[in-house]
């Protein structure tokens, strides 16, 4: 089995901390509309956004700093 390099790694991190993220705050946005099934439709889409604004600010801070 091969591992995943630490890139790769922390991609799927920062997507992972975006969904969690995303989850958390759609069921609490579910409890208060009363439907739990559209606010975690609505927080996974928060949660995706999120990922992908901390993967771009990481890698806007890899490349001023110039390495990996």
């Amino acid at each position: 089995m091969e591992q995943k390099s630490t890139k790769d790694s922390r991609k799927d991190s920062n997507s992972s901390l975006g969904i969690a993220i995303g989850l958390t705050f759609g069921a609490a946005i579910g409890v208060a509309l009363g439907n739990i099934a559209i606010g975690v439709a609505l927080g996974m889409s928060v949660g995706a956004a999120i990922g992908s604004g901390l993967d771009s600010q990481h890698r806007k801070g890899k490349e001023k700093s110039g390495g990996e």
